[in-house]
């Protein structure tokens, strides 16, 4: 069961679960309609990138010897690089060229463009800048390019709540990496401390919870949901430490959308 939860966890489903969760709740914040086909792309687009990122290095390195986990999560990925490429023909062209866009920080984040050793991630400070950026366009402007008369102003601010809530998403990870992120990432706890980046990512928090109510549009369900969300986001930023086990991030942490769409999904209903 716990080879299962791994390969769960490392072959990145849950992170893919997760984005699409968001995808989800962006069209819910809109009452859009449902693009599975958009969805399921989506899926296999953050599967073969994130598993690029995370592995493709390992994989060049030490091709002969690699694990039986590695092995399977290489077939997976190929599997659904696959699934995306198929996927990519019944998405609209423009959805494709954002795609491209966001794939492309994606790879440059993690290939070595500037010099042999340099890339995105290794510029200081930028890190979480990108994923930010990414994650926000993947789970916003994507499915919000379907979504009929939905207000730009409304779906700009949707983007912007979103970065930030990435950002403070990402700071249990600086966090639990801080022995062993090197010192010219320049992270934020790197930066200012475990403490103050708590306060920070609080801070956050609550420009998102403000912004909200900036909206022209929304509903009750929408804002309590949001609230909650941050709410159960702040518990886990509090609880961050350095020592944390690997599932406290890679599963509770990473689980925030999923646990948020389902919320929204049982406001709305009930």
């Amino acid at each position: 069961m716990k080879k299962i939860f791994d390969f769960y966890i490392n072959s990145s489903i849950h992170v893919a679960l997760a984005v699409v969760s968001l995808c989800l709740v962006t069209v819910l914040h809109f009452g859009g309609q449902i693009d599975p086909g958009l969805l399921v792309f989506i899926f296999f687009a953050v599967v073969t990138g994130y598993n690029f990122v995370k592995y493709a290095a390992v994989a060049g390195l030490h091709h002969r010897t690699l694990t039986r986990g590695l092995k399977n999560i290489q077939i997976f990925s190929l599997f659904c690089f696959t699934g995306l490429l198929i996927s990519s023909f019944f998405i609209d062209f423009k959805i494709l060229l954002l795609s491209a866009f966001f794939g492309s920080l994606t790879a440059l984040y993690a290939l070595p463009v500037f010099s042999k050793r340099r890339n995105l991630r290794s510029i200081s400070g930028i890190k979480i800048f990108i994923i930010g950026i990414v994650w926000a366009g993947v789970t916003v402007v994507l499915p919000g390019i379907g979504v009929k008369n939905a207000i730009f102003g409304d779906l700009f601010l949707e983007m912007f709540q979103r970065f930030l809530l990435v950002l403070v998403w990402i700071l249990p990870f600086e966090i639990r990496d801080l022995k062993y992120d090197l010192e010219q990432l320049g992270t934020l706890p790197q930066r200012i401390g475990v403490t103050r980046t708590k306060i920070v990512g609080l801070l956050l928090l609550g420009v998102v919870i403000v912004t909200e109510l900036l909206k022209t549009s929304g509903s009750q369900a929408s804002f309590n949901a949001l609230v909650v969300m941050c709410l159960l986001t702040a518990f886990f930023v509090m609880a961050s430490k350095e020592h944390r086990s690997r599932y406290f991030t890679a599963f509770w942490v990473e689980a925030i959308p999923i646990l948020w769409l389902v919320i929204l999904l049982m406001l709305k209903v009930f």
